[in-house]
């Protein structure tokens, strides 16, 4: 069976051997060892000041983000991630603004300007790189250049956790930027990374808050190439063996490749792109018979794509791109899908997808 939802990834075999060895104790200087080289590696990635790794889900980076950070956040809502971090200030009773829009559309930088230059007790801003409940792409670039020209103290925080290690990201205007292990490092789930700014180091001083996800406390040890509690230990060693066989200039590359040619492969299909401005992390097709075309190719082609969450549960497939996959398994994931459309009377199987995928797969290259 090939996995290609978008999270958990596949462990390549490499990844899963070097997590088979005997399990190391946290308190050690032979998993220190691991644990410092993760720290420089991770730093070296995001071009930030530093980086916490945390035993968490995702939601548990967005929560800890939120409490040390946001007194009255501005909310970007294009999907379910981001009515997380709504549900988040919620549920510590705290003020803030929403940006509302429909899960294939991005709010523009001046749509942000202007609610900022209206409210100045907003103080933050929370927003997703890649919204993967409906695979779009927020211009967080942008959006956070505006903020900063508005208020320079404005903190800016990111979950990237279906961006990171698939594109380069300019984090030069962004203080919080939210990675997990189980996206494009290929890992099993259970670590975040959190990238700190400056600001928001200085901000994580001021702010002691919290118990198992005080951030102060996390800085001081793992500066110590340790953790505050007990370490995903086995998901460190993972992680240190992924950026031992990372190229991310060529991940970089062969990523934008693959989503690229699968996007015009399936729009040669005449199947419709469901965001507005499509994420490289995954390619997600509108259609009324996803619950039928995602049957069709588990059960008889062996490949596992997600759904979609609440409203578009039964209407949108998602197909992943993060990580290293092999090409070949990219062309079959389209050729399947290409097949199945035929078994369901929608279109003659006639090879136009692995055709486009090919030309636009190596032209690119």
């Amino acid at each position: 069976m090939l996995l290609f939802t978008p999270g958990p990834t596949p462990t390549p075999e490499i990844i899963r051997q070097a997590m088979a060895v005997p399990t190391l104790h946290h308190r050690t200087k032979e998993f220190e060892s691991y644990f410092e080289f993760c720290r420089i590696k991770l730093i070296e990635l995001i071009n930030m000041q530093d980086v916490l790794m945390l035993a968490s889900s995702g939601s548990g980076a967005m929560e800890a983000s939120v409490r040390t950070f946001c007194k009255k956040p501005l909310c970007i809502n294009s999907g379910k991630f981001g009515e997380r971090f709504v549900k988040i200030a919620k549920a510590y009773n705290m003020p803030f603004i929403e940006i509302l829009n429909d899960w294939d559309t991005a709010p523009s930088s001046d749509e942000v300007a202007k609610i900022l230059n209206e409210d100045r007790e907003i103080d933050s801003i929370c927003i997703q790189m890649c919204e993967s409940a409906g695979g779009l792409r927020h211009n967080v670039e942008d959006i956070a250049k505006v903020a900063k020209e508005i208020n320079k103290n404005i903190v800016v925080i990111v979950d990237a956790i279906t961006a990171l290690g698939v594109e380069e990201i300019d984090t030069a205007n962004i203080d919080v930027l939210i990675g997990g292990s189980q996206k494009a490092f290929m890992l099993p789930p259970g670590m975040v990374m959190i990238g700190l700014s400056n600001l928001a180091l200085d901000l994580i001083d001021k702010n002691d808050i919290g118990f198992y996800f005080n951030l102060k406390t996390e800085l001081k040890n793992q500066r110590k190439n340790t953790t505050a509690w007990t370490s995903p230990t086995t998901i460190i060693i993972g992680l240190a063996k992924y950026f031992e066989i990372a190229n991310m200039k060529d991940i970089y590359k062969d990523t934008k490749q693959r989503a690229i040619a699968t996007q015009e492969a399936l729009k040669a299909l005449n199947l419709k792109i469901y965001p507005k401005n499509p994420a490289l992390a995954m390619t997600t097709i509108y259609s009324e018979d996803s619950l039928k075309i995602r049957k069709i190719l588990k059960d008889k082609y062996e490949v596992n794509i997600a759904g979609g969450q609440d409203k578009l549960k039964d209407s949108i497939f998602r197909i992943n791109h993060m990580g290293i996959i092999p090409v070949n398994e990219a062309v079959w994931v389209v050729n399947a899908i290409e097949l199945t459309l035929n078994e369901l009377h929608m279109r003659a199987f006639d090879g136009t997808a692995g055709r486009v995928f090919l030309e636009n797969y190596y032209k690119q290259g």
